[in-house]
Formats: C-alpha cells, structure tokens, sequence
C-alpha cells in the first residue's frame, strides 16, 4: 500500500536550497549535517519535501530540470505570501508565461518559479 511520495530535488547547495524552502514557509525537519549538509527534508502542510546535493557535472540545465506541481487551494494567496517574503525576484523568475498566477489552456490557474538548483516548481489549482 502507497503511504506517502517524497520528491528528491537536486541542490548544488543544499543550504541555499534550505533557505529558500523557509522562505516558501517550509520548516526543515532533518538535515546530515549541520555545517555543510548534503541531504535535508523540509514539510509544509502535511508535505514532505527532499534536498539531495547533485555535482552540476551530474546533469545538464535546463533539460534535466524536472518540474514539481503543487496542487494548492489559492494560488493567487500562496503567491501574495511569496511576495512577502521576498523570495520572489529575477533568479527565481522562470521562463514561463506564468510567473505570476494566470490561467491555462489546460483549464487550470497556476504560477512557476525555480529554486536555486533551478528546479521548477509549479503551484496550481483547477479551474
């Protein structure tokens, strides 16, 4: 019986990648190492979440960058909140033409941004 998924999300820096999760309202719950870690776990609401470091060498960007989708009740709120907390900005900016919540051909309102190992991380609702 499937309990539970935990997403592995590579990290050249998994303390920056810490930080930044705080500041998306992630609380660390475990971490290797205290200087320098190479593996964390972070959860937000009853998520759990898993940095890994990964040699840059290990995969090229922006083609082995997955995308994460967070299924959230507002987008429009989890966004505002990002906004204040400044982790919104050029680097986390991605590509797409959802930076900021809007909605889709596919019948869903969402918004993109990228953690510092440039993952994406969709965060969406259906329409």
């Amino acid at each position: 019986m499937l309990q539970a998924l935990h997403p592995v999300l590579a990290a050249a820096d998994v303390t920056s990648s810490i930080a930044f999760y705080q500041q998306l309202g992630f609380t660390l719950t475990f971490q290797d190492q205290p200087a320098i870690p190479r593996y964390a776990a972070l959860t937000r609401d009853g998520l759990e979440l898993h940095l890994q470091w990964a040699d840059p060498q290990q995969w090229a960007y922006p083609t082995d960058r997955p995308a994460y989708r967070f299924l959230v009740d507002d987008p429009d709120a989890l966004y505002k909140e990002f906004q204040a907390s400044g982790v919104l900005n050029a680097e986390t900016a991605d590509s797409s033409p959802w930076r900021a919540p809007a909605d889709t051909p596919w019948l869903t309102r969402e918004f993109h941004l990228r953690d510092p190992g440039k993952n994406s991380l969709q965060f969406y609702c259906s329409l």
